[in-house]
Order: C-alpha cells, then structure tokens, then sequence
C-alpha cells in the first residue's frame, strides 16, 4: 500500500480518543507557536520530566512485563509529559484561563485546526466506508 494510503486510512480509522488525543495536539502547537520561547532550559527541563515520568507510566502501563510493545503508546507515554511541562512553561504569567488563552484570536485558531481536523477525520471515515 502507498505510503498516502497508509496515511489516508490511518486517519480514516482513527477511535474517538485518538481524534481527542490529536485535537490536544493541534491545540498545543498552537500555543507553542503563539509563546515560543527559545531557552534552552524550558526544553531540556521538560526532556528530563518527559524521561522520569515517561519511565514511570511505561512500567505501570506494561504490567508484568513491564513492556508497552505498540511503539505509538510508548512514544505518547513520553511525549504527553513533555507537551505538558513545556506548555505550561509556555503558557506562565500569559493570562491563560486554565488552557485557554486571553487571545481570542489565538482562541479561534486553535478551535478552528482542531474542528478542520475533526471534519477531514469525518470526512475521511465517510469517503473511505464507501469502498468497504
């Protein structure tokens, strides 16, 4: 199968939680573009706290042993910890409201990629039940 088609029909068959787990996605890019900020220390930091807890969700979601064998788990076990720690360094002092932004247009950027995302989801899985 061609490397679009993989993409088209992972997308298609993405679960209502992947959907959630992509929108949060979307909405942090969106606020790191909105509050980038280069220190080096803001990275690494939330590499290290990435790490430590990555660790320890990977031992308690692996069980006995102590192995998550699906490679796109092990990798949101770490990565969901760096998103985390790094927006909320992004984010401190900015007047955000719990994960909202003062901005209202930084507000409608974020909701709108993640509504485009949901409805090119939507469509995907409607074009791709066709075929079926």
């Amino acid at each position: 199968m061609p490397p679009i088609n993989r993409l088209i029909r992972y997308f298609a068959d993405l679960t209502n939680g992947k959907i959630a787990l992509w929108c949060y996605f979307i909405w942090y890019v969106s606020a790191v573009i909105h509050h980038f900020d280069p220190s080096p220390s803001l990275w690494l930091n939330s590499a290290g706290i990435s790490a430590l807890v990555g660790v320890a969700l990977l031992l308690s979601a692996g069980g006995k042993n102590s192995v998550v064998a699906d490679r796109w788990q092990t990798f949101r076990l770490f990565a969901i910890p760096f998103c985390v720690s790094s927006f909320s360094s992004l984010i401190k002092g900015k007047g955000f409201i719990l994960v909202f932004p003062p901005s209202m247009n930084e507000l409608a950027t974020a909701i709108g990629f993640c509504a485009g995302f949901v409805l090119v989801v939507v469509g995907l899985r409607n074009a791709t039940s066709m075929f079926h």
